[in-house]
C-alpha cells in the first residue's frame, strides 16, 4: 500500500502542468466516450447506492422495528419490503461498480496501448544524438516505471478519486439533512485528523525519498559489482565489495523501516480516531436524543453513525489516491516529453533505386556523354543500383554548380551508384562548443578502401557517423557520387551503406534471423553464402541447432569474436555498394582475422570501402591510409608512401609510438 506523501513507486513527484498533462491523457481515451459515459454512470450508482442504503437505516429502525417493540404480533410487511428496497439499492450498486471496474480495463488498457505505441514510434524516428545524450535506462523508465504509474491513475486511482468525492459529498449533505449540530463535530474532528494525515504523511514522505535514494545506490552497486565481477575477483576485493554493500544496505534500511513506521502508523491512529469519533457522535446523539426527542431519534443517530463510517474512508483514499495521481502525471509529463521530441530531420528527397542498362539495338550496353552506361528504373532486384534525382534537385543543383551525370528518367535523373564519397573542408562538432573535425578534406573513389588511423577521439568514428547521416557537418560538405548527401533521403542513404561496429549487437533470436537482419527478404542460401563469406560457417555449424541456435541476452552464449564475425555476415547479406568497418576485427584472434581477410577481399571487391582500426596490419592493402590526430587529417596515403615519409604512422608501424 502506498504510504502517505509518496506515489506507488516513491516519493511524490509533482507535475508542472497537471491541467495540460490530464487533457493530454484524455485525449488518448478519444474513441473510447461511451465507455466512458458508462463508468461515469456506474460510478454514480455506485456512490448514490452507499448513500441511499445508509438512509434507509433511519426509517427502518423509526418505522419497522420501534413501535413493535414487545408485541406479540409485529405486523413485518413494512419490514420486509424496506429491507428488500434496501438490497435492491444495494445490487444497483454493485452492479455499477462492475460496470466501471469492467469497462476501465478497457479504457486504460487500449489508452496505454496507443501511448506505448506512439512513445515507441518517435523513438525510432529520434535522432542518435537524443540517444547519446540521455542515459539508456531513464529512457526504459518511460516503458516501464511511468507508463506503470500512469496504469494505475486511470484504471484505479481517478474512478476511485470521482467515487470517493462523490461519496463524501453525498454523505456530508445527508448528515446535515439528518443533524447539523452532529454534522458540525464531525468537521472539528476531521480538521485534527487532517493535521495528523499532514504531520505523518509528511515525515513518511522524507524517509521515503532518503529510501529511494538510497535503493538507487544499492541497486547501482550491484549491477556495477555484477559487470564488474571479474576485476573483483582478479584483485581479491570480494570481502571489500561486501564490507561496502553492508554500509550502503544499511542505510536503505534504515530509511525503509522509518518510512514504513510512519506509514504504517499513520492507517491505524486514524482508525483509532475514527472510533473515537463514532463513539462522540453515538454519545452526543444519545444525550440529545434522550434531552431533545423532538430534535433526536434512534433511526436518526442510526444513520448518522453509519455515515459517519463511510465519511472518513473515502477522505483518507482521497489524500493518498492524489499523491498516486500526481506521481503519475508527473510520469505522463515524462512520456509525452519524449513524444515531443522533434525527430530526425529528412529533408533529402533523392532516393535510391534499382535499374538495369539500356542496350542499344545490336544488344550492347548504351552509353551516355560521360561514358558511363545509360539506366532505366527497374522494379526487379538486379543488384544494380540508382539515385533517383528529381527534375527540380538536379536543376537546383546546376544551379549551384554541382553537374551530375546520369541517365534521363521519368521525372529526373538516375545516377548510377558507384560508391564516389568525397569530403570538402568539413568542420563538425558534437556539441556545438568543442570541434571534432578541423577542414577534413578526402575522397573514395569508386571501389576503393580507404583506412582511418589514430588514436581514440581522434575523430575516425565521426567521419563515418557523418557519411551515413547520423550527424550532418557544421561546415563544408559530404558528396556520394556527385550529390550532397544532405539532398538524398536518409532512409535511402543508409540502404546504401553497411556498418560493422566496434560494439556488436544481436537481437533476441536466431542465428540465422540475426544475419537476415541486414535484408529482410534474404533466402537461405544468400545467409549461408553471407556467412562463409564473413568466415562464420565454421563455428555456426557447431552451434547445438546450427542457424536455427536462438540467441538471447545479446548473443551472451557465444564469444565476442564469434558475435563480431555474425555481424560481418550480417553486413555482407546486405550487399551494400558501400562498407563500413569501424574495428570490425577488434575481438578476433590473428588466425581468425587472416581468414576474415581473404573473405573480406571478396565482400569488398567492387565497394568503396572505409575502415577503422588500431591493428594496422589490417590496412596495409588499403587504397589509402588518413592519420588522425585531433581532428585533422595529418599524413595521408598508400602504406609503402606513410612508410617513406617517416612520420606518425611510421612511428605506429614500427612500434616507435602506441595508439592509445
Amino acid at each position: 500500500m502506498a504510504g502517505p506523501g509518496r506515489g506507488p513507486k516513491g516519493p511524490v513527484q509533482k507535475p508542472q502542468d497537471a491541467g495540460k498533462t490530464i487533457r493530454r491523457v484524455f485525449s488518448y481515451m478519444d474513441g473510447y466516450q461511451k465507455q466512458m459515459v458508462l463508468i461515469l454512470i456506474g460510478l454514480l450508482l455506485n456512490a448514490a447506492a452507499g448513500v441511499a442504503g445508509a438512509y434507509f437505516l433511519k426509517p427502518l429502525i423509526n418505522n419497522c422495528i420501534v413501535p413493535y417493540v414487545g408485541q406479540q404480533n409485529p405486523d413485518l410487511s413494512q419490514f420486509i419490503s424496506t429491507l428488500g428496497a434496501m438490497a435492491c439499492i444495494y445490487l444497483v450498486g454493485a452492479a455499477g461498480s462492475f460496470l466501471y471496474n469492467r469497462l476501465m480495463i478497457n479504457v486504460a488498457t487500449g489508452t496505454l496501448y496507443r501511448i506505448r505505441t506512439d512513445l515507441f514510434t518517435k523513438m525510432e524516428k529520434l535522432p542518435l544524438r537524443y540517444f547519446d545524450s540521455h542515459p539508456h535506462g531513464e529512457l526504459m523508465s518511460r516503458f516501464t516505471n511511468d507508463t506503470d504509474t500512469l496504469r494505475e491513475m486511470i484504471s484505479n486511482a481517478l474512478p476511485h478519486m470521482i467515487s470517493s468525492v462523490v461519496s463524501v459529498v453525498g454523505v456530508f449533505t445527508m448528515m446535515l439533512l439528518l443533524s447539523p449540530i452532529l454534522t458540525a463535530i464531525i468537521v472539528i474532528m476531521l480538521f485534527l485528523m487532517l493535521k495528523v494525515v499532514m504531520t505523518l504523511g509528511g515525515k513518511s514522505g522524507m524517509y521515503f525519498k532518503k529510501q529511494q535514494g538510497a535503493l538507487g545506490k544499492v541497486n547501482g552497486y550491484i549491477e556495477e559489482m555484477i559487470e564488474g565481477q571479474k576485476v573483483v575477483k582478479v584483485f581479491c576485493h570480494e570481502d571489500k565489495t561486501v564490507a561496502h554493500f553492508r554500509r550502503i544496505n544499511d542505510e536503505l534500511c534504515d530509511a525503509a523501516t522509518n518510512a514504513h513506521t510512519f506509514a504504517s502508523i499513520l492507517m491505524p491512529i486514524m482508525g483509532n480516531l475514527s472510533h473515537m469519533v463514532y463513539a462522540l457522535i453515538a454519545a452526543a446523539g444519545g444525550g440529545i436524543a434522550i434531552a431533545f426527542p423532538a430534535l433526536m431519534d434512534l433511526g436518526t443517530i442510526a444513520a448518522f453513525l453509519q455515515y459517519t463510517r463511510s465519511f472518513y474512508q473515502p477522505i483518507t483514499q482521497i489524500s493518498q489516491l492524489f499523491n498516486s495521481i500526481l506521481t503519475a502525471l508527473a510520469g505522463a509529463e515524462r512520456i509525452f516529453g519524449l513524444i515531443d521530441q522533434e525527430p530526425e530531420l529528412d529533408e533529402g528527397k533523392v532516393t535510391l533505386v534499382y535499374a538495369e542498362k539500356v542496350l542499344d539495338e545490336a544488344g550492347r550496353e548504351a552509353a551516355g556523354e560521360n561514358g558511363l552506361p545509360l539506366l532505366k528504373e527497374s522494379s526487379a532486384r538486379t543488384g544494380l543500383w540508382a539515385w533517383k534525382v528529381p527534375a527540380g534537385t538536379a536543376a537546383a543543383l546546376e544551379a549551384g554548380g554541382i553537374s551530375l551525370a546520369g541517365s534521363p528518367a521519368a521525372g529526373g535523373l538516375l545516377v548510377q551508384v558507384r560508391g564516389d564519397v568525397r569530403f570538402a573542408d568539413v568542420t563538425f562538432s558534437y556539441d556545438g562548443k568543442k570541434t571534432v573535425l578541423h577542414d577534413v578534406s578526402l575522397y573514395a573513389k569508386p571501389g576503393q578502401k580507404i583506412a582511418f588511423v589514430g588514436s581514440t577521439g581522434a575523430g575516425k568514428t565521426t567521419i563515418t557517423n557523418l557519411i551515413n547521416r547520423f550527424y550532418d557537418v557544421d561546415e563544408g560538405a559530404i558528396t556520394y557520387d556527385g550529390i550532397p548527401v544532405k539532398e538524398i533521403r536518409k532512409d535511402d542513404l543508409r540502404r546504401s551503406l553497411a556498418m560493422v561496429l566496434q560494439d556488436t549487437h544481436l537481437f533476441t533470436g536466431t542465428v540465422k534471423e540475426n544475419i537476415r537482419y541486414g535484408k529482410l527478404d534474404a533466402t537461405d542460401e544468400e545467409i549461408v553464402r553471407a556467412a562463409k563469406l564473413a568466415n562464420a560457417h565454421w563455428f555456426i555449424q557447431h552451434l547445438p541447432q546450427g542457424y536455427d541456435t536462438v540467441l538471447t541476452a545479446d548473443g551472451a552464449n557465444l564469444s565476442q569474436g564469434q558475435r563480431q564475425l555474425l555481424a560481418i555476415a550480417r553486413a555482407a547479406v546486405a550487399d551494400p555498394p558501400v562498407l563500413i568497418l569501424d574495428e570490425a576485427t577488434s575481438s578476433i584472434d590473428t588466425r581468425t582475422e587472416a581468414l576474415i581477410e581473404k573473405g573480406m577481399d571478396s565482400l569488398m571487391e567492387g565497394r568503396t570501402v572505409f575502415v577503422i582500426a588500431h591493428r594496422l596490419s589490417t590496412v596495409r592493402n588499403s587504397n589509402a591510409i588518413m592519420v588522425l590526430e585531433h581532428g585533422r587529417i595529418i599524413e595521408r596515403g598508400d602504406h609503402d608512401d606513410l612508410l617513406q615519409q617517416k612520420g606518425k604512422y611510421y612511428q605506429l608501424y614500427t612500434g616507435m609510438f602506441e595508439l592509445s
